[in-house]
This record gives C-alpha cells, sequence and structure tokens, in this order.
C-alpha cells in the first residue's frame, strides 16, 4: 500500500520551489463556492426557463443529482491522493500516460477559458452604466474598447494571483461572502410580495416536454452554473490538513450552490409578471431581460435592488474569474509534473506560485477574447468540456476501487462500485445533451490538444529527457473508442445531429456505451505496481522541502 510522506499531508509552508500549504477547510469549500457561485446566478434561470418552460426546476434537480455523484467521487479520491491539480492526474495513475495527457488537457481546457468567460459576463452587465456602452456591440460581442478593458480584467486576476495562495483565500473568502449573501438577498427580498404560484402552470408546467427540460441540463447554463466543487481538489497540494478538509470542502460547496440555485429558479419563475411570458415561454420578454435579475428586480419596484444586483455583477463573475485563474496554473503545474508539459510549468517562485503557468493563464485567456467574445458563445463549449473532465474520476476510482483496496481512505464512499459506473453514465448524457453543434467543436480542441501535448511528450522521449512521459497506449486503448464514439452517438442524435436515434432511445445508447467503456476500461488499466509507482513519483516531486 503507498501512504504519502506526512510532509506531503501537514506541511504548512514551502520554500522557493514547492507549493505552501496555506488554505484551511473554510479557504477550500470557498475556493470551491466561490467558483459555483459566478456568472452563472446572473443568467442561468432566465435561459433554463426559456428552454424547459416552469419544468426547468426539474432540471435544475437533475443537475443537481449529475454534480453530486461526480463530487462524491472526486471527494474519496481528494482525500486518498492530496496533490495539486488532482483531476489532472487521477486518469494519469489509473491508465498511465496517454490518459493522463488527455484528461490534464480537458482540465486545462475548462480552467484556462473560465475566466475569459467570467470576464465577459462583468463587461454584459456593465453594459447598464452609461460609461460601459460602448465595450460591446448589439449582438453582445466585444468591441476594441471592450477587448482592452477585457485584457486589464485578466491582468488584474493573474496580478492578485502572484502575491501568492494566503493573498487569493483572503481576497476569494471576502468576495465569496458577498456572492452568496446577494442572491440570497435576491431570494427572499422579491418573494416577499411578488411571487404567483399561478406562473407555474398558467401557460404550462412543461411546455417543451421531456426535450426541454434534459436540453436546458446542458444547453441553458444549468451545469455550467454548477461547475465549480473541484477547485477544492485543484488546490490539494496547498491544504493543511487535505485528507480531512478536502471531502468536506467538496460535498459541502455542492449543498450551498445546489440550494441557492433552485431556489433562484423558483422565485424567478413565481415573481415574473403574466405579460411577460403571455406569448409563451420561448417569447419571454421583459424590460432589462438583458440582465436578468437586475431587470425583473426593477420590474417589480425595486429599483434599489435592481442597483445592487448591477453591481454584484461586477464581483461575482470577478470571483469565480480570479479563482480560475488560480486553477489553470495549477492544472498547467500538474502537467508539467506528469511530463506533459515542460518543467517550467512547475517552477515556483518564492511565495510558490506557479508563475509561469499563472503568465500562460493570462495569454491564454486574452487569446479566448477573439474567437469566442462573447458569453454565449463560451458557455456550452465550457459546459462540454468540464463534464469530459469530470468523467475520468468515476474511471479512476473503479480502477482504484479493484487495484488498491487497502490504500488509505479518509472518506469512503458508500456504494462506490455502483456509484461509479452510474455517475460515468451521468457525465455522458450531460456532455450528449449539449448536441453536436457543441461537440464537433470539443472535438477539434482536443486534436489540437494531441498536437501540442503529444508533440512535447514525443519530443521529450526523443531526446530522452528527465520526467518524459510514458505513453501507456496498452492501459489507455479504450480512449479513442470512447472519444470518437461518443461524438458518432450525437452526430445521430436528435439534440442537433442527423435525428436518427429517437429521445429516450438514445438515453439507453449512451448508457449501455458508458457501461461498456467503463468495464473495457477497468480491463485494462495499469498493473497495481505500476499505479503506486505513479503515486510515489508524485509524493517525491509534490513534498515541501524541510
Amino acid at each position: 500500500m503507498a501512504k504519502l510522506d506526512p510532509a506531503v499531508r501537514d506541511a504548512t509552508s514551502a520554500p522557493s520551489g514547492g507549493l505552501r500549504r496555506d488554505v484551511g477547510l473554510i479557504g477550500l469549500m470557498w475556493a470551491s463556492v466561490g467558483s459555483i457561485i459566478g456568472s452563472g446566478w446572473l443568467y442561468g434561470a432566465e435561459k433554463a426557463v426559456v428552454v424547459a418552460g416552469p419544468a426547468a426546476i426539474i432540471s435544475w434537480v437533475i443537475g443537481t443529482i449529475a454534480i453530486v455523484l461526480l463530487a462524491l467521487v472526486h471527494a474519496e479520491l481528494g482525500g486518498m491522493f492530496p496533490v495539486a491539480g488532482g483531476t489532472a492526474r487521477y486518469p494519469h495513475y489509473a491508465f498511465g500516460g496517454l490518459a493522463g495527457l488527455s484528461f490534464g488537457w480537458f482540465a486545462w481546457l475548462q480552467a484556462a477559458t473560465v475566466a475569459p468567460i467570467e470576464v465577459e459576463a462583468m463587461i454584459g452587465y456593465a453594459g447598464h452604466w452609461h460609461w460601459a456602452q460602448g465595450l460591446q456591440h448589439t449582438d453582445g460581442t466585444l468591441t476594441t474598447s471592450g477587448f482592452i478593458t477585457a485584457v486589464l480584467l485578466m491582468a488584474v486576476f493573474v496580478g492578485v494571483n502572484f502575491f501568492g495562495v494566503r493573498a487569493l483565500a483572503h481576497t476569494n473568502s471576502a468576495a465569496t461572502w458577498w456572492k452568496i449573501a446577494v442572491p440570497l438577498a435576491a431570494i427572499f427580498i422579491i418573494a416577499i410580495g411578488n411571487f404567483h404560484p399561478a406562473n407555474f402552470t398558467s401557460e404550462g408546467f412543461a411546455p417543451f416536454g421531456a426535450k426541454g427540460v434534459l436540453g436546458a441540463i446542458s444547453s441553458s447554463g444549468i451545469i455550467f452554473a454548477l461547475l465549480g466543487f473541484e477547485q477544492a481538489i485543484q488546490l490539494a497540494g496547498e491544504s493543511r490538513n487535505p485528507k480531512r478538509d478536502l471531502p468536506r470542502a467538496t460535498l459541502g460547496s455542492v449543498a450551498i450552490g445546489a440550494v441557492i440555485y433552485i431556489l433562484l429558479q423558483v422565485v424567478f419563475i413565481g415573481a415574473l409578471p403574466h405579460s411577460s411570458f403571455a406569448h409563451g415561454w420561448a417569447k419571454l420578454d421583459f424590460p432589462g431581460i438583458s440582465g436578468p435579475w437586475a431587470g425583473l428586480a426593477t420590474v417589480v419596484g425595486l429599483g434599489w435592488l435592481g442597483f445592487v444586483l448591477y453591481v454584484d455583477a461586477i464581483i461575482s463573475p470577478g470571483g469565480t474569474g480570479l479563482i480560475y485563474t488560480t486553477a489553470t496554473s495549477r492544472v498547467s503545474y500538474g502537467l508539467a509534473k506528469n511530463g506533459y508539459a515542460p518543467k517550467v510549468f512547475a517552477k515556483t517562485d518564492a511565495r510558490g506560485v506557479p508563475w509561469f503557468g499563472l503568465i500562460m493563464s493570462f495569454v491564454t485567456g486574452v487569446v479566448c477574447f477573439l474567437p469566442f467574445p462573447s458569453w454565449q458563445e463560451l458557455v456550452g463549449f465550457i459546459t462540454s468540456a468540464s463534464v469530459l473532465m469530470y468523467a475520468g474520476a468515476p474511471l479512476a476510482y473503479g480502477v482504484f476501487a479493484d487495484r488498491l483496496p487497502h490504500h488509505e481512505r479518509p472518506y469512503r464512499l458508500p456504494g462506490g462500485k455502483i456509484i461509479s459506473p452510474l455517475s460515468f453514465v451521468v457525465a455522458n448524457l450531460i456532455i450528449y445533451w449539449a448536441g453536436w453543434d457543441t461537440l464537433w467543436r470539443l472535438g477539434f480542441a482536443i486534436v489540437l490538444g494531441y498536437v501540442l501535448l503529444g508533440g512535447y511528450a514525443w519530443y521529450a522521449n526523443s531526446k530522452d529527457l528527465p520526467g518524459a512521459p510514458r505513453m501507456n497506449f496498452r492501459s489507455a486503448q479504450w480512449l479513442p473508442g470512447y472519444l470518437v464514439g461518443l461524438g458518432l452517438i450525437s452526430w445521430q442524435s436528435t439534440f442537433g445531429g442527423q435525428g436518427n436515434i429517437p429521445l429516450w432511445w438514445d438515453t439507453l445508447v449512451v448508457a449501455a456505451f458508458s457501461v461498456a467503456i467503463y468495464y473495457w476500461a477497468k480491463a485494462t488499466a495499469a498493473r497495481p505496481e505500476e499505479i503506486e509507482h505513479s503515486i510515489d513519483e508524485v509524493v517525491v516531486t509534490d513534498a515541501p522541502a524541510h
């Protein structure tokens, strides 16, 4: 049984060359909650009700169940392996280099694109103010001045991160208290005297049927809004007591986020004046709908609350962008530690900050503003990349349950051998519901990752560089079939595809395909001694020096 060195578990500081272990339970939980409560709360309720009608409440419940299943798996893995950039490493341990490279790229794609979308949300809501009206075109894309503003905001995110993880935790903690207080205030203040139960049935509870309910989960920002619980996992390498705190932070953050979002959806529907949806939920309209909650507050006579919400539209996305800038540098840190990226990504400064990864997160954010110059153009892509990243954890969990049954587990998931494959099925359904138009673009980004990271891995091996990754094609033989197969099912689907697989039959097809991939992956995974060797390598490279 491989055990982590006490230095990895308990150290609270490290000199240059190692991450500093400064973050406690509240800091970890607030990192996740601060990521969950971002621009999703500002737009999610309105986008979901337009697609699903009042049955959007069911969409939120299904989305919450899906995220809880994935979070439970991550909670056990985070306690087993409290290492920086954990989501990029679990598949590496279980399936070797090729799978580690692939899921590491998915994790980096997800993290690197969130900060830019939060910047775009900040600029979009700022358009309410006269001085910011020239930052966007009428279609929501950035003008030249908007692009310059976006670049400056990205620079602020990076600058705060350079002060170290302790400064980040304090900054994010203050922002997160605000981010929780404002949605809760909006829920209760708007509901008092403005809640109309008839709104849930007057134009039909589920006017778009099951397809609307399922489609809203992926396409309307529901999963995007609930994303973020993994930020505690990404900061595992900087936690004071990761084995105790990681499971609590992960599950606690999901519970807080889910309760807030479901209440937001209920109150949003109930508070709308009937005239705003009298012509059907698909044609929902009211003054100020471009900033849905602030506009609704103004419509019901709470102009002062609308003002507060416009201010929050700067703070909430800003806090989420801040923590995802951190996550991007930590994921690239993990990729470099595993040999998939140049070692410069693993270098840290005197404060324990991976400085090159931060610089590259800034560059990537700036580049994202060019092909994705609006919030709406990025949200579907991020959702799919995020869930694809999450899907690696259930696969790794199944392998560790079989190959490392006696490894120390501070948190042991009840019924894990059932929840693990179920969560993999659910993850693939969420990806599938995003639709073919989103998934073919994600496929292009995946190919780009294989060119960049695969090219570096080939170079490192050809030059016999220290730490050059071993690709372990045998252990990841299932991976091409998984990615291509899911793409083909989407292509033939009724969710933006050719329409050859009817609704509900497609659910069975995705479920059966997922179960087959799950057990194929388990059967061909790395041997126990190979897994423990990979873990021991990380203990040596991640442990702070005394």
